[in-house]
């Protein structure tokens, strides 16, 4: 890792054949440990397999703290002015409102390091890549709990969810939200659009919540559903929505991480023990849990099956956007 004097000016930070400066090192920016600017960049160093692995050439927006956790969140979207030549872009289109952005574009650790540099604490890549922004690659498997949720029910469904996959000969990589939730990801063939792949989501979900109905529930409304209950969010993968990426630090003051697991870990995993103070020598040891991630893409068309099966039964897509 790198360092630097604390009262220093600013760092130069060496990331492959790029150098980047981090100004205002000492700022803290996580008031719980004191976690700076330049320990959050240093942590950064630290996974770089992993985050670019998470990142690479997605669209990607970035949560902003130029003041540190204390100060405003910014929501970033456009790449932020003064970016050097080397960091790429992808450009997205938001046809409902005739608008573009050209958002962050991650080819090589250094992007994430300057990003660090610009204030960003939290990455939220799109799951499409920008060979066809339009046709996800990755299928997301949100378990979000309700308020009165206890992890240990979030732990059960994710067992669930790890027997459907099985089922369908898919592969899951899971990792811990850095809240109180767990996500799955599966790779896709990118052969469908946003809708279709939204729709394979929920019929999964409803699987799931047919398979454990004291635990899951699929209910669009927020205020409809059971505070005790696991929400498994299909929502999260139309278009637009994005999530945090794995080992992406939260916008938190404890700053914990969205960790990737075993299957064997999820168990006893306690998501509170990921933090950037913990996760380095934890990515040091196991590399990236996620490694593999990349070497076999799933198909949808047995989900959109169940999808067709559902609508047919009289189960419509709730649609909204409350979520």
């Amino acid at each position: 890792m790198a360092t630097g004097k604390s009262k220093s000016p600013s760092v130069e930070l060496e990331v492959g054949d790029r150098t980047v400066r981090i100004s205002h090192p000492e700022r803290v920016y996580f008031p719980a440990t004191g976690a700076t600017k330049l320990d959050l960049a240093n942590y950064y160093l630290s996974v770089g397999d992993g985050i670019v692995r998470a990142l690479r050439e997605r669209p990607c927006m970035t949560h902003r703290f130029p003041d540190g956790l204390s100060g405003e969140k910014v929501h970033q979207k456009r790449l932020p002015h003064g970016a050097p030549d080397w960091v790429e872009t992808v450009r997205v289109n938001f046809p409902r409102y005739g608008r573009h952005a050209d958002e962050l574009c991650v080819t090589h650790l250094a992007d994430v390091i300057w990003s660090v540099q610009m204030s960003a604490v939290e990455f939220h890549p799109w799951n499409s890549r920008r060979a066809d922004v339009e046709k996800p690659d990755e299928w997301r498997i949100d378990l979000d709990p309700m308020p009165d949720c206890r992890f240990d029910r979030v732990k059960r469904v994710a067992g669930v969810v790890h027997e459907v996959l099985d089922e369908l000969g898919a592969t899951g990589w899971p990792k811990t939200s850095g809240g109180s939730g767990v996500h799955v990801y599966v790779r896709i063939q990118p052969d469908h659009g946003f809708d279709d792949v939204r729709r394979a989501a929920l019929a999964f979900a409803r699987e799931v919540e047919r398979r454990t109905p004291k635990d899951v529930t699929t209910t669009w409304w927020r205020k409809d559903r059971d505070p005790q209950k696991v929400f498994v969010d299909y929502n999260q993968n139309a278009r637009d929505h994005t999530i945090a990426s794995a080992y992406s630090v939260r916008g938190v003051p404890e700053a914990t991480v969205s960790t990737p697991v075993s299957w064997d870990e999820v168990n006893d995993v306690d998501p509170r023990e990921f933090t950037i103070a913990t996760v380095p020598a934890r990515f040091a040891e196991l590399g990236d849990l996620h490694a593999g991630i990349d070497d076999a893409a799933f198909s949808l068309v047995p989900l959109l099956e169940w999808a067709e099966r559902d609508e047919a039964a009289g189960q419509a897509d709730p649609g909204g956007a409350e979520d």
